[in-house]
């Protein structure tokens, strides 16, 4: 797992882009958890950082489709795939994520 980012510095309820490795990772903090979600929309390929957080779950700011940050699935349309999640350790200040295996066995989209 890589330290990717410090929870101190992650605004609550807010998408932040980091890249893990040359993976596109949207990470959320809520409260002290932090979810980890590709950061690729599965409708249009656009950046799910740049959007909004809605209860627990992220909002595409291209078309709206927005994605449950724990299982990565479309919850709205236009997008019908899922993204993949990610496994996310809090450690101290530190944030790790793992991406080398999808927790969700969504395929990695192209970005």
């Amino acid at each position: 797992m890589a330290a990717v980012a410090k929870l101190s510095e992650l605004k609550d309820a807010t998408p932040t882009r980091v890249d893990v490795d040359g993976v596109p990772v949207c990470l959320v903090r809520l409260g002290d958890d932090v979810r980890a979600i590709h950061d690729t929309c599965s409708h249009q390929q656009w950046s799910l950082a740049d959007g909004t957080v809605w209860d627990r779950g992220v909002e595409c700011s291209l078309h709206g489709s927005t994605f449950d940050l724990d299982s990565g699935r479309p919850s709205s349309l236009p997008a019908l795939k899922p993204v993949p999640t990610f496994d996310v350790k809090v450690d101290g200040d530190d944030v790790h994520i793992d991406v080398t295996t999808a927790t969700n066995d969504a395929p990695f989209p192209d970005h």
